[in-house]
């Protein structure tokens, strides 16, 4: 056996065993990754610090309204 057919036959084994390895980790995983859900903890509040504005339980409406600036309501077109 000649230098050159051992370096030749090194080569091609080297080749084979890289071709192999590529093959096996792309056939043992996906290519592209699998969307997964983040999840996200929530930690409990504290009021002291989240309740910065004191808001009314309710609007404050005026008790009479001046109907002379209501418009009618459009007509739907059909």
């Amino acid at each position: 056996m000649q230098f050159g057919e051992i370096i030749a036959n090194l080569f091609a084994a080297l080749l084979l065993t890289c071709l192999l390895a590529i093959v096996f980790s792309l056939a043992g995983r996906p290519l592209w990754p699998e969307q997964e859900a983040k999840m996200t903890v929530l930690l409990p509040w504290d009021v002291m610090t989240t309740a910065s504005v004191r808001a009314p339980t309710h609007p404050h409406l005026p008790d009479t309204f001046d109907t002379r600036l209501l418009q009618p309501r459009p007509e739907r077109d059909q």
